[in-house]
C-alpha cells in the first residue's frame, strides 16, 4: 500500500485554514486507500501547541513531531529549523518507510524535504498554498521588494526547481510559476476544497441564539475568519452608513479576531456604528457552524494585492457548501471561485461606495437568493469536493514512484 509522508509547518490540534486543508487531504487520501502520515517542524510549537511526545494520533490522523528546541536571531534560527526538520524527516523515513515525500509550503519545509529527497532518492512533491513572501506583506510582517522578500522568493524558486513535481492551489499560483520559467507539465493544480461531511448540510437558524445576540429581525452580513488588513474589513465597515440609508435594519456580525481587531473597533466607534456591528471575538471551532446559520450574506471584501490576486481562499467555499449567499471583492482569488450573478456577487475591491451599492442590490432582490445558493452549492459539490480533489495527486504519485532512481537524478 502506497505511503505518503506530508511535511508540514503546523497541524491539528491547531485550528487554521492550513490545518483544515491538511486534515481534508489526509482524511480523503486514507479513504481512497493510501496510507498517510504527517511530520511537523518546530514551528508547530511557535504556533501555540507544544507536543509532549514524538508522535500523536489526532482525528484518526498520525503526526510525527519535531521535539527539538531552536533559538537564535533571524535568519540563523530559520536555518536551524530546516536542519532539525531535515533530521526528523530522516528518522521518520527509517521508521515509517514512505514511498513519496509531500512537502507543503512554506519553503523552509520544502528545503528540508528537498535535502532528504536528494539523500534518499525518494520522490518529492512540493505544494505551494501561497507565496509566503506575499503572505508576509499581507499580514504586515514583511515588505515587498525587501531583502527578506527577495530571499524568500529565491528560496522558493530553489525548492521548486529541485522538486520532482509541484502542486498549487489555484491558477493564479500556476501562472506565476510559469512566468518564472517552470514548465506547465511539472505543475498540478489541487484547488482548495470542502469536506462535505463537515460542511455539506446548511446549519439551522437558531432563533434563540439570534435573539441573544440582538439580531432578530435584522439583515445580517457576516464574516468569519482572521482580521488581517488584506481582508478589507475596514472597507466593509466604511460601506455600512451608505447601506443603512436604504436598509436601516442591516447588521454586521464579525466572528474571529486578529491584528486589525482594535483598529476595526475604533473605526466602528468613530462612525457611530456600535449598534450595527457585533464583534464576537474568537469562538470555538465547534461553534462556527452555529454562527453561519445566523448570517444572510457572507461578505469577503479582500483588498487587491499580489496575495489576494494569486491565492484562492477557503472560507467562501465553506460558506457556499453551508448554503450561504456569498458576496466578495473582485480580486483574482475570488474570481476563480465566484461567477458574478451566478454563484455569488462580486464588487470592486477597496471601494466602500460600490460595496454598499452591490449589497443594497442583493438585499433588494432576495427572491433570487435560492437559485444562486443552489448553483453555488452544486459548484462546490462538483468541483471543490475533497473526495474528488485528492484524485489529482494520484497520477503524480504513481508517475514519480514508477521512475527509476537514475531517471530522477537526470
Amino acid at each position: 500500500m502506497t505511503r505518503i509522508l506530508h511535511i508540514l509547518d503546523h497541524s491539528l490540534p491547531l485550528h487554521s485554514g492550513y490545518c483544515f486543508r491538511t486534515r481534508a487531504i489526509m482524511t480523503a487520501q486514507i479513504a481512497s486507500g493510501l496510507t498517510v502520515a504527517g511530520v511537523t517542524g518546530v514551528r508547530q510549537n511557535q504556533h501555540g501547541y507544544v507536543a509532549t511526545q514524538p508522535y500523536e494520533d489526532i482525528d484518526n490522523l498520525r503526526f510525527f513531531r519535531t521535539m527539538a528546541q531552536v533559538q537564535g536571531p533571524s535568519p540563523v534560527r530559520e536555518w536551524r529549523e530546516v536542519a532539525v526538520l531535515e533530521e526528523r524527516i530522516e528518522q521518520v523515513i527509517r521508521d515509517w518507510q514512505p514511498d513519496v515525500l509531500h512537502a507543503h509550503s512554506p519553503a523552509l519545509n520544502g528545503l528540508a524535504a528537498l535535502r532528504v529527497a536528494q539523500k534518499t532518492g525518494l520522490p518529492l512533491v512540493y505544494e505551494i498554498r501561497a507565496f509566503w513572501e506575499d503572505a508576509a506583506v499581507g499580514n504586515g510582517t514583511g515588505k515587498e521588494n525587501s531583502p527578506r522578500y527577495w530571499l524568500t522568493r529565491q528560496l522558493e524558486n530553489h525548492v521548486v526547481s529541485g522538486a520532482d513535481a509541484v502542486a498549487v492551489i489555484c491558477e493564479g499560483l500556476r501562472s506565476d510559476l510559469m512566468g518564472r520559467g517552470v514548465k506547465s507539465e511539472k505543475i498540478t493544480i489541487s484547488p482548495n476544497g470542502v469536506d462535505l461531511d463537515l460542511f455539506g448540510e446548511p446549519p439551522a437558524r437558531d432563533a434563540i441564539f439570534l435573539e441573544e445576540l440582538g439580531l432578530a429581525g435584522k439583515s445580517v452580513l457576516g464574516f468569519i475568519g482572521s482580521f488581517y488588513d488584506y481582508e478589507g474589513l475596514d472597507d466593509l465597515i466604511a460601506a455600512l452608513p451608505c447601506l443603512q440609508s436604504s436598509h436601516p435594519d442591516v447588521h454586521l456580525l464579525l466572528v474571529g479576531g486578529g491584528p486589525k481587531e482594535d483598529a476595526l473597533k475604533a473605526q466602528v466607534a468613530s462612525l457611530g456604528l456600535g449598534d450595527a456591528v457585533t464583534f464576537t471575538g474568537r469562538v470555538p471551532h465547534a461553534e462556527v457552524e452555529r454562527y453561519y446559520g445566523l448570517m444572510d450574506i457572507m461578505v469577503y471584501p479582500r483588498k487587491a494585492m499580489r496575495l489576494t490576486d494569486l491565492v484562492t481562499p477557503l472560507k467562501p467555499l465553506e460558506a457556499m457548501a453551508q448554503g450561504r449567499l456569498v458576496a466578495a471583492s473582485d480580486v483574482g482569488g475570488h474570481r476563480e471561485l465566484i461567477k458574478d450573478g451566478v454563484t455569488g456577487t462580486l464588487f470592486p475591491a477597496g471601494d466602500p461606495e460600490k460595496i454598499a451599492e452591490k449589497l443594497t442590490g442583493l438585499l433588494n432582490n432576495s427572491g433570487s437568493w435560492p437559485q444562486t445558493i443552489e448553483t453555488a452549492k452544486k459548484f462546490v459539490e462538483a468541483d471543490r469536493n475533497w473526495s474528488s480533489n485528492i484524485l489529482r495527486y494520484t497520477p503524480v504519485y504513481q508517475r514519480l514512484i514508477a521512475r527509476k532512481p537514475f531517471e530522477r537524478a537526470a
